[in-house]
C-alpha cells in the first residue's frame, strides 16, 4: 500500500532527477565546442566533459560519506549548491576567455551529479518494501526522460542569450536548474540512516565486494553504463566521419536519449513480473543486438538503429542490475556499498570519456563494436551461472 509519504517523496525525487538530470547534456553538448573556443590546443578540446565525467567518479565516495553522516536530504542539498556553482564558475570562465576556470566549472558539477545518480537509491528508502523497489527505482527514472528534454532546449533557448560571451547564458541556466532543485530536495522526508547500534552488523566492504550476489550486480552494472557511455560518446564522431551530417548524429542522439529513459514507464512492472536477472539479462542482449546492427553497414538507418537499441538495452540492463544491488546489503551496509558501486560505474564511464575518441582512430567504429560483443557475453554467462547457483541452493535451503 503506498502512503501519501512515500508517494509526495517519490513525487519530489522525479522532479529533482528532472532538474538535476539536465546538466549533463548542457555540459556534453557544449563542453566541447567551448573547450575548442578557449583552448590553444585542439586536442584539449573534450577535456572539460571527462573532467566532468572524472569529478562525478571521484565524488560517488565523498558524496556517499555525508549521505552517511548528515542524511542524504542534506547531502543532496548541498549538491545542487554545488550545481549553482559550477554553474557560475563555468560561465565566468566563459566570459574571461579562462579555459582552466571553464574546467573548474565542469569539474565541480560532478558533485552535483552524484547526487543526482544516488536518487534512485533514495527511492528505494522511500518505498522500504524489498517487493517495490524496482518498481520505485524505474518511476524516478523517469525524470531522465524529463531531463534529456529540457537540458537541450535550455541549449537551444539561451546559448545566444549573451552575444558578447556565446554559451555563457546555459551555463547560468545550468545555474538556475539547480537552484529550482534546491527546494524540492530540502522538501524530502526520507526514513533517517540506522542508529549506530544498528550500524554495527554492518559488515566489511571487502567481504561485501567478494560476494558472487555484489560482483554479479556490479558488473552487469558497468558493462550497462559503461558501453552506453562509450558508444554514444563515440557515435556522433563516427557518423561524421562517415559522411553524416552533424544534425543527422545529433538526431541520433537524441533518439538514444529517448529510447534510454522512454521504458522506464514500465522496467519496473517487467522486472516485477519476470525477475531481475531476467531484465538485466534483457537489456544485454539488446546492447549486442545494437552492435550487431552496427556492423551491418555504414547507412544512417544502421547508425540510428544501433543508438535505439544501446538505449533500450541500457535501460533494462541499468535499472536491472541497480534493482539486483539492493538485494546484496543489509540496511546498515548500504550507503557504501552503494557508494562502491557507483564509484565503479562512473570510474569506468570516466576512462570511456578519455579513451573513445583515441580507440575510434584506432580500431575504427567496426573494431569498437565487434569488440564489445565477447565482454556482453561474458555477463551474461555470469548471470545464467548465479540463475542455476542461485537454483541449487534453494532446494537445500
Amino acid at each position: 500500500m503506498t502512503s501519501s509519504l512515500e508517494r509526495r517523496n517519490l513525487g519530489l525525487l522525479v522532479a529533482a532527477q528532472s532538474l538535476g538530470g539536465a546538466s549533463p547534456p548542457i555540459i556534453i553538448s557544449l563542453g566541447g565546442l567551448v573547450g575548442q573556443m578557449l583552448s590553444s590546443t585542439p586536442t584539449a578540446s573534450t577535456l572539460p566533459v571527462s573532467l566532468y565525467q572524472l569529478g562525478l567518479a571521484l565524488s560517488t565516495l565523498p558524496a556517499a560519506w555525508l549521505m552517511h553522516r548528515a542524511g542524504r536530504r542534506t547531502a543532496y542539498a548541498l549538491g545542487a549548491a554545488m550545481g549553482m556553482l559550477s554553474g557560475l564558475v563555468a560561465a565566468w570562465g566563459i566570459a574571461q576567455s579562462d579555459f582552466v576556470l571553464f574546467c573548474l566549472g565542469t569539474t565541480l558539477a560532478g558533485f552535483y551529479g552524484a547526487c543526482v545518480q544516488s536518487y534512485r537509491f533514495a527511492a528505494t528508502d522511500a518505498v522500504g518494501e524489498p517487493s517495490r523497489h524496482a518498481s520505485a527505482i524505474s518511476r524516478v527514472m523517469v525524470g531522465g526522460l524529463v531531463a534529456a528534454v529540457i537540458g537541450p532546449q535550455v541549449v537551444i533557448w539561451t546559448r545566444d542569450a549573451l552575444p558578447a560571451t556565446p554559451f555563457a547564458g546555459s551555463f547560468y541556466s545550468q545555474a538556475a536548474l539547480a537552484l529550482l532543485a534546491l527546494p524540492l530536495l530540502l522538501a524530502l522526508r526520507l526514513p533517517p540512516a540506522p542508529p549506530r547500534a544498528v550500524a554495527g552488523d554492518a559488515r566489511p566492504l571487502g567481504e561485501i565486494a567478494r560476494t558472487p550476489q555484489f560482483a554479479v550486480a556490479a558488473i552487469a552494472g558497468v558493462v550497462s553504463y559503461g558501453l552506453m557511455s562509450f558508444l554514444m560518446t563515440a557515435a556522433p564522431m563516427a557518423m561524421v566521419g562517415c559522411g553524416h551530417s552533424v544534425g543527422e548524429a545529433a538526431l541520433g542522439i537524441q533518439w538514444h536519449v529517448l529510447a534510454m529513459f522512454g521504458p522506464s514507464f514500465f522496467t519496473g512492472r517487467l522486472i516485477a513480473r519476470y525477475g531481475k536477472r531476467a531484465i538485466t539479462g534483457l537489456g544485454l542482449v539488446l546492447i549486442a543486438a545494437s552492435g550487431l546492427m552496427a556492423l551491418m553497414g555504414l547507412a544512417l538507418t544502421h547508425f540510428w538503429g544501433a543508438l535505439v537499441l544501446l538505449g533500450l538495452g541500457w535501460n533494462f540492463g541499468f535499472i536491472g542490475a541497480t534493482a539486483m544491488l539492493t538485494e546484496c546489503y543489509r540496511p546498515s551496509e548500504r550507503a557504501k556499498v552503494q557508494a562502491l558501486n557507483d564509484f565503479l560505474v562512473f570510474g569506468t564511464v570516466a576512462v570511456a570519456s578519455f579513451g573513445s575518441g583515441q580507440l575510434l582512430h584506432t580500431v575504427g567504429w567496426e573494431g569498437i563494436n565487434a569488440g564489445m560483443l565477447p565482454l556482453v557475453g561474458a555477463v551474461l554467462a555470469l548471470l545464467l551461472w548465479q540463475a542455476r547457483r542461485q537454483a541449487r541452493i534453494a532446494p537445500a535451503a
